[in-house]
C-alpha cells in the first residue's frame, strides 16, 4: 500500500510563501507523475499542478500560474509545491497524489491565508 504523506501546510498572511511536501512511502516502486489539488471550504476539489516524474510535463491551473511550481526529486520519491505571493483565496485543504500503478492519494494538509 502506498501513502503519500503531505507536510508543510500552515497559516501565512497574504503575499507570503509557503513550501508543501509530498512523500510517497510504502510500496513505492517508480512514480509516473505527482499533482496537487485543494479543497477550499463549501466548495469542490479542483486541480493545481500536476508534474511527470521526470520533471519535462509541467501543468498548472490558471489561479496559480506565475505564483506556484510544482517539482518531483526521484531520489526521495518525494515532490513539491513552492507557493508564493499567497492569497486569502488560496486558502484549503491542499491534497498530493501519486500516480504508480493506479493514483494514490495523500489525507490533505491545511493551508490558510490570512488576509
Amino acid at each position: 500500500q502506498v501513502q503519500p504523506q503531505e507536510s508543510g501546510g500552515g497559516l501565512v498572511q497574504a503575499g507570503g510563501s509557503l513550501m508543501l511536501s509530498c512523500a510517497a512511502s510504502g510500496r513505492t516502486t517508480i512514480v509516473y507523475a505527482m499533482a496537487w489539488f485543494r479543497r477550499a471550504p463549501g466548495e469542490d476539489r479542483e486541480f493545481v499542478a500536476a508534474i511527470s516524474s521526470s520533471g519535462s510535463t509541467t501543468i498548472y491551473a490558471d489561479s496559480v500560474k506565475g505564483r506556484f511550481t510544482i517539482s518531483f526529486t526521484h531520489a526521495k520519491n518525494t515532490g513539491y509545491l513552492r507557493m508564493n505571493s499567497l492569497k486569502p483565496e488560496d486558502t484549503a485543504v491542499y491534497y498530493c497524489a501519486a500516480n504508480l500503478d493506479m493514483w494514490y492519494w495523500g489525507q490533505g494538509t491545511q493551508v490558510t491565508v490570512s488576509s
